[in-house]
Formats: C-alpha cells, structure tokens, sequence
C-alpha cells in the first residue's frame, strides 16, 4: 500500500482556464494515509470521479503533483502505479470461469500458479464465490459479477491503492449492505488503501474512516463521519449528508444577537465574537438537535407547527420560525401536534456560518 499525496492538485478542462470557475477540481493539497479507507462524497458533477482518474493515471493534471510514497508519478500511466480499479459496471471475461476472471491479474504478472489458487480461493471465499468458481462469468447475475469485479480489484496483495468507481449502483440495496459489510472486513483484516466515490452518502458514512466531501470542484471538509455529522465546517455538508437536511436559516445581527426576520435565534455568544463582518450569514441546527416544548423554555423559540409526519420510530415536525421553514425529528412518544409551540435550540449545538463557512 501507499501513502498518496495531491501536491496543489487542479484540472480544468479549458485550454485557459481564466479563474477558479473553470476548475472540473480546484488547487488542492491532501495526503491520503497508507492503508486508510476514504470516501470521495458528493453530488454528480462535483469533481468526484476526475480526482480519482488523476489519482489513478487516467487523466493528467493540469497543475500539481501526485506522489505515491513520495515517489512523482503525476505524469505515469495507470499501469505503471501498481493500482487497482473498480468501476460502475463491471469489466469481466465473459467467456472466463470466475476463478480465471480472479486469477487473471495475478497471471498477467507471472505469479506462481499455486498462489494464484491460493489468492483466488481466499479472496473467493471472502466475497461468498467459492460455489461459483468454475462457471462462466456469462451466466451469472449482475450482483455476482460485480462481486468479481470487486474480487479482481481486490486479488492483487501488492497493490498501492484500490480506487472504487460508484462500484455498487446496479446493485440492489439489500447486497449493497452486505458488500460495504465485507468491503470493511477486508479493510480490517488486510489493511489496504481504499479510496471510494459515491454520490450516496450512506455508502460513505458506513464504508469509510474519513470522508472527503467535494461541492463545485472543492473539497469543503474531510472528517470522520461522526465529525461531518456534528460539526459540518461548511452550509453544503450540513445540508448534503442526513436526513432531513440540516436546517439552515438566514439571520442577520442585530446588536448582539442573531435574528431571522424578527425572531432571535439563540447562538454561543462566543462565536458571534468571532465574526469578522456581516455578510451572508446563516444558522445551521440539525433536525435531531431540536427540542420541543408546548411551553416557553429556555433557548425556545416561537415557532407554528405546521405538519408532523410520524415515520414510526421518530417524527418529522415542519415548522414556522418567522418566515423560515425547520424541521426538528421528535422522539415517537413525544406529544406534538400542529398549532403553536417552542422550539429549542441548544447553543452548543446550533452553529453559526458566515459566506458558508463556520465561524
């Protein structure tokens, strides 16, 4: 495995790119660690799968450098920088049995034979393929050869990364669980560098020990799941990943408190001390992190429930704060109901944003 870092990494696929608009991925500098198991998250369009074709060889960045243990590979094909690729469909040999499928990166680069069995039949039994060994890869479903697809990315034990393509969106949900579940286990026991682009954020969350979130070309935040969830570092991570949403109200400041058309919304007085101007600023609350109360409480707010939607083990109120919609997410025995109430916003959970950006 490999340690790869983008040295001031961008690509534009303009001659000319005149500003950052033009960027497909913007200048960049991250170190992903040897042996880590990252997400690249975000939605179509974001930049997602050009990173990871200028990781792999596949595209040559316009500026920057790409290093792999410290070694300048930025400009070698994808042959030459001993990875493995995982695509949306899978790459087989149809006429192949699935243990040639899986052998057949290992016999490309001369490996004995006897540890070609031995890889195969490990990695066969790792991906519940042992039964199917001597089929052709013709005959099986789309589940199972995606799972070869997998197992070929997967064969080689001296790879420097294995990079996932949005490798299990023609899978169906159920083997979807259970794929990320075994993708995990082999991310413990063997320890690779596993570097996965999703659009879907639960594949993310439950695959990955860091998360790299892009939006418009940019990584905006690289955390731990529990980290994007808590503490989203810009308004497009707080509204991208849960569900629903995090709430993200405009306010204005008034004095020294922040206020949304005329109500007051509480914030940690702290950091309104840190704001260095006015413009653009915006509270952000998760649905999970309101309260509720029929009554005035500390840190409520005058809010009108407009509907509650109970999904079983929890509710969705969607309320008014002066012209805003929030959604809070209530326990399911918890009375509520539509009219007047109070919702309640912990300060040291309701995070203040200016241009995006937390303060």
């Amino acid at each position: 495995m490999a340690e790869i870092h983008l040295a001031n990494v961008g690509h534009s696929y303009e001659k000319k790119p005149a500003s950052l608009d033009d960027y497909a991925v913007r200048p960049m500098e991250m170190v992903w660690e040897d042996g880590g198991a990252y997400a690249l998250l975000g939605p179509s369009g974001c930049g997602k799968t050009t990173l990871l074709n200028i990781i792999s060889g596949l595209l040559t960045p316009t500026q920057g450098r790409v290093l792999f243990d410290g070694q300048d590979v930025t400009h070698l094909p994808p042959e030459k920088r001993n990875i493995a690729q995982v695509f949306q469909f899978p790459v087989l040999y149809d006429t192949m049995t699935v243990f040639d499928n899986l052998a057949f990166p290992l016999r490309n680069r001369g490996v004995d034979e006897s540890q070609v069995r031995r890889r195969v039949h490990e990695i066969a039994e790792l991906l519940d393929l042992t039964r199917d060994l001597k089929r052709r890869a013709s005959g099986l479903s789309a589940d199972a050869k995606q799972k070869i697809s997998l197992g070929r990315g997967l064969v080689r034990s001296d790879v420097a990364a294995i990079l996932f393509d949005e490798p299990l969106t023609v899978i169906d949900p159920h083997m979807k669980w259970l794929l990320r579940s075994k993708l995990k286990e082999i991310h413990q026991q063997f320890k690779l560098t596993l570097i996965y682009v999703t659009h879907d954020q639960t594949e993310a969350l439950t695959f990955a020990d860091q998360v790299v979130v892009m939006h418009e070309g940019a990584v905006v935040q690289i955390g731990t799941p529990q980290e994007l969830f808590e503490k989203p570092r810009h308004t497009f991570v707080g509204y991208f990943i849960g569900s629903p949403g995090m709430n993200l109200i405009p306010v204005r400041l008034e004095g020294d408190a922040l206020v949304t058309d005329s109500t007051p919304i509480p914030v940690d007085p702290a950091a309104i001390q840190r704001l260095s101007g006015r413009e653009k600023l915006t509270v952000g609350i998760r649905p999970e992190f309101l309260g509720y109360s029929p009554a005035p409480q500390p840190n409520g707010v005058p809010a009108r429930i407009q509907r509650v939607e109970n999904l079983g083990t929890f509710k969705i109120a969607v309320a008014q704060v002066g012209e805003q919609t929030v959604k809070a997410k209530i326990p399911e025995k918890q009375p509520i109901s539509p009219g007047d109430g109070w919702l309640i916003f912990p300060p040291e959970q309701t995070l203040l944003y200016q241009n995006d950006e937390m303060v």
